[in-house]
């Protein structure tokens, strides 16, 4: 029978390889920063439906929260605050000529996550967790990294090297966060999920009305593309939650790396995009990584 972990980051992997499809298609009409809010905004009912169902048990919603209520209201906002953050370097790294080693380093987020794991929360990896999160990190690198020699601009290192830490900070204190609540790890995942959501909606809301109010009417005219960013993105962030709360969060972001395979997938399928030998290789590796941890 298939691990929990291992289900819910398929489904997260396979939602969000969906959602960016569809968060490029809209961000073809609105800005960065509104693409960012769709997600958040969009995605909190399907989020606080989902905690409803995974919660009708419990006795009250307030209750549980109180039970570490300064350790998961202090883990979840900085990792909500970390998510953003790092989606706004990520977006700063491809305002840049030679974004491609930019985002390279950003995606070493599974690495990064392993090592500030161990050494800020005693969160060790066997060998052959190592060996797994190595083998996805070099597919990765070898699909993203320009074929060619480019000089390499220090700020979009620098950026690239903050996006990545950025999202595996989030994945850190999301899993404390989570693991905050109590036994339930199904029904923390939700209430830390909803909480996240409401927080960054509010903060994106706010940027996006005081700095970009005229989106706020573009976001209107593309509502059904807008949903189902949101529907995608709550989905995706169902299943990142509730694995990083059963498993270490290193592992959850290795074995997540497969999103770039169904990504590459639904280009080839569905847009007629021919793939790159790189492209083979990158996923050869990944897929290695991937029967690796599965079979560990």
């Amino acid at each position: 029978m298939i691990e929990t972990w291992v289900a819910f980051t398929l489904l997260a992997a396979f939602m969000q390889a969906i959602r960016t499809a569809g968060q490029k298609k809209i961000a073809k009409y609105i800005s960065p920063l509104a693409t960012t809010f769709v997600r958040y905004l969009f995605g909190l009912p399907f989020a606080i439906v989902y905690l409803y169902f995974v919660g009708a048990d419990q006795d009250s919603i307030l209750s549980v929260a109180k039970s570490q209520q300064y350790t998961f209201l202090l883990y979840s906002t900085a990792a909500g605050l970390s998510q953003i953050l790092a989606t706004l370097w990520l977006v700063k790294v491809l305002s840049f000529r030679n974004f491609a080693v930019g985002t390279s380093f950003a995606k070493t987020e599974a690495m990064q996550t392993a090592l500030l794991g161990a050494v800020f929360f005693s969160a060790y990896l066997s060998i052959i967790g190592w060996f797994a999160v190595f083998l996805g990190m070099l597919g990765i690198l070898i699909v993203s990294l320009p074929s060619k020699g480019y000089p390499i601009d220090k700020r979009v290192v620098c950026y690239g090297v903050l996006s990545g830490v950025g999202f595996a900070l989030t994945s850190l204190w999301v899993r404390e966060a989570s693991l905050a609540l109590g036994p339930n790890f199904i029904f923390n995942a939700a209430l830390t999920l909803v909480y996240m959501v409401v927080l960054q909606t509010i903060i994106c809301f706010f940027v996006l009305y005081i700095k970009q109010r005229e989106q706020l009417k573009l976001i209107k005219q593309h509502v059904k593309l807008a949903v189902f960013v949101g529907a995608t993105s709550a989905l995706g962030s169902i299943g990142w939650f509730t694995a990083m709360t059963f498993q270490n969060a290193a592992l959850v972001k290795s074995l997540g790396q497969i999103e770039f395979v169904f990504s590459v997938l639904i280009t080839y399928f569905f847009f007629n995009e021919k793939m790159s030998k790189k492209e083979y290789l990158g996923m050869l590796f990944i897929l290695m990584s991937v029967l690796v941890l599965l079979l560990n």
